[in-house]
């Protein structure tokens, strides 16, 4: 039987033989850097909106507290969009005839929501709920970053499954006192700017408001631990925080 490929091209079959696991090996790289990529994950987005809001103004500068706004984050499943009735209580008042604010005039006047464009969309296929990680004592900042210092809402996190198990892995890098979840400048050692030492408060045990059958938490007046590892680990505990293994669970997720 006559030789199909001449002699020639053996070098060649080799270097295609021989590439090929390069070539696959290289792929899966590539694919795996695309899937973490901010193009992917959208990190770093700043979708647009019908109205320029600024975080940065309004908490950064004003110092307006987040349950102003969204009011039900600890009691509710989702963040919710304020109506634009929060925003005329001020804007009534000051700012009432600028150009950038006409959409919300209109859709006070007319009654009907402004219309804004999600920044953090989650998979359907993953159950979350807002509330529980408020209850637990994981800060605003954990998720959406320093928005005090975001002219325009900007994502922050990756939402991928792996970023949720790291912190379910070890919830006790995040968890800080109930009071003090909504701080943009809150840390284990201090608190604001007199930095001055923490000590327990009534509200940083309480369960939005209300104490355990009445009765007062024994470290309430005491010194707060002064490292995250050590605050972490004592509010796990105070607060119930579920272990590892049952947070690292697929079915706490996908239900």
């Amino acid at each position: 039987m006559p030789q199909i490929f001449p002699k020639a091209l053996n070098p060649i079959a080799r270097v295609i033989v021989l590439s090929l696991p390069i070539i696959a090996a290289s792929t899966g790289v590539g694919l795996a850097a695309f899937y973490r990529s901010s193009y992917a994950t959208g990190v770093g987005e700043t979708p647009p909106q019908p109205v320029a809001f600024s975080h940065a103004h309004h908490v950064g500068q004003l110092g307006i507290d987040c349950r102003y706004c969204h009011t039900s984050v600890e009691i509710s499943g989702s963040a919710n969009v304020p109506p634009t009735k929060t925003c005329m209580n001020c804007h009534q008042q000051i700012w009432q005839g600028a150009d950038l604010l006409e959409p919300v005039r209109a859709s006070y006047k007319n009654n009907t929501p402004i219309e804004w464009n999600r920044v953090y969309n989650l998979p359907h296929y993953a159950y979350f709920n807002h509330s529980i990680h408020v209850a637990k004592g994981v800060g605003c900042v954990s998720c959406h970053g320093q928005l005090d210092q975001q002219n325009l809402t900007t994502q922050h996190s990756t939402l991928l499954m792996e970023w949720c198990i790291k912190c379910h892995r070890e919830p006790e890098k995040n968890l800080r006192p109930r009071s003090e979840i909504t701080s943009m400048t809150y840390s284990p050692a201090t608190l604001g700017a007199d930095q001055k030492p923490l000590t327990w408060k009534k509200s940083d045990f309480a369960n939005f408001g209300k104490l355990p059958d009445g009765k007062e938490n024994p470290l309430i007046g005491q010194p707060r631990p002064t490292t995250q590892k050590e605050l972490g680990l004592l509010l796990k505990e105070e607060y119930k925080v579920r272990d590892n293994v049952t947070l690292t669970n697929c079915s706490m997720c996908h239900r």
